[in-house]
């Protein structure tokens, strides 16, 4: 068990959020469509939570509302800042806007230009500052110099979580199902759905899901404390925040029944699926749930599954990278090293294997400086689209019929 904070959230707190985000032009409730696919792929009855085509793209309107309005009715709060890589950003300036208090956000340097260009469209400040959340976050928190400015936290503040919890309210009503999943960055989220849940529908089992390359809660629970990351690494920016609060981990210990991590790899193909077979663009950070549900450290066969799209803010930069990958990793994009003698006709015949397969090159080079070269060899690199993994064999079985040397990489 993790030390209980000074401060923590009730259902009672969830439900007076919900009460002031009761205008559908701050926060609007979101649809639910059960995905036949994934439940063919998980043997259980998969139905998506589209929190994704929320005002502002994301869940985060929610808890920056809730938080907002409350400064607002107390009076003395003249401009409010946050530190984000983005959702919380655009959560914050809209409701700032519509309370009529000034914004000022912190992103860091390398944050999304869809979601700068978005924060400051919805009327805030832009500052650009620091390579990750928590150097952006240190800044931030020195910009709180007097006492007309607020501080509002992307997750450690129990009026951010309650406004959160207000989405778990949603979700009770929307569907009745044995296990939710929901994605974990600095844990505002799913401390705020797994108290509602723990309140309406305590039988359901709340699962979290975090990034490898930003994954805290597992030796935050181990150890008693949150612990926060140096660095983080993952094409999930939304829960890339490197660490959680003692008022998240506190509501995780008690509400929160498993917590899982998913490869960037394994959250590119999510990202790919759903927009195959949902016909939805979802953020990675949004696609970590069904991630999730396709991994192997979560089995929800014979179960009724709801999985949280939570955010839809993809960088059209981000979406090219993540599925370049999915695709390579599928072999719908085939990298292959061919061993040549560097002569006339090489590329031609190589070409000609390729097109009496139907494929499409997309590039190709050769490489006349890898040290195993003999004189007079060369290696050709051609990148290949393909229809998938059956169609890159039998390109590849047909270049070693014909004599040559081949390798390739699958992602």
């Amino acid at each position: 068990m993790t030390d209980q904070p000074s401060e923590t959230v009730t259902f009672a707190d969830i439900e007076r959020a919900h009460d002031r985000l009761d205008d559908d032009s701050v926060v609007k409730r979101t649809p639910v469509e059960r995905s036949t696919s994934l439940d063919t792929m998980t043997g259980g009855e998969v139905s998506l939570k589209m929190e994704h085509l929320q005002w502002t793209g994301s869940f985060k309107t929610r808890g920056a509302y809730n938080t907002i309005a409350q400064l607002a009715a107390d009076g003395g709060t003249e401009r409010v800042v946050a530190a984000s890589a983005g959702n919380h950003a655009q959560g914050v300036a809209l409701a700032a806007t519509r309370l009529g208090i000034d914004a000022t956000i912190v992103m860091p340097t390398d944050a999304p230009q869809a979601k700068v260009d978005a924060t400051r469209g919805y009327g805030a400040d832009v500052d650009l500052v620091g390579r990750d959340f928590q150097a952006a976050m240190a800044h931030a928190q020195g910009l709180v110099d007097d006492d007309a400015t607020a501080f509002v936290h992307a997750y450690d503040d129990p009026a951010i979580v309650a406004g959160q919890g207000t989405l778990g309210i949603e979700m009770c009503e929307d569907r009745d199902v044995d296990t939710v999943v929901v994605p974990i960055g600095g844990g505002g989220l799913i401390s705020g759905i797994a108290t509602a849940y723990s309140h309406l529908s305590p039988e359901t089992r709340v699962v979290g899901v975090q990034a490898e390359g930003a994954a805290t809660v597992h030796e935050s629970l181990d150890k008693g404390i949150p612990v926060t990351l140096d660095s983080v690494s993952t094409i999930a920016d939304g829960i890339a925040t490197g660490g959680i609060s003692e008022l998240t981990l506190s509501l995780i210990d008690e509400h929160v029944d498993e917590v899982v991590t998913v490869s960037d790899d394994e959250i590119a193909q999510a990202v790919l699926l759903l927009m195959e077979r949902a016909k939805q663009v979802v953020e990675g950070a949004g696609a970590a749930s069904v991630a999730a549900l396709l991994g192997d450290d979560l089995d929800v066969e014979g179960e009724r599954v709801f999985a949280l799209l939570c955010g839809g803010n993809l960088d059209m930069t981000m979406l090219r990278t993540v599925l370049v990958h999915a695709l390579t990793d599928r072999q719908q994009i085939l990298r292959l090293q061919v061993r040549i003698d560097d002569r006339p006709g090489e590329m031609g015949c190589l070409s000609n294997v390729v097109a009496d397969h139907g494929a499409n090159i997309r590039s190709v080079r050769h490489d006349r400086s890898a040290p195993e070269l003999d004189v007079g060899e060369a290696y050709l690199l051609f990148r290949v689209e393909t229809s998938g993994a059956g169609h890159a064999r039998a390109i590849i079985d047909s270049i070693r019929e014909e004599g040559y040397e081949v390798s390739h990489e699958n992602a």
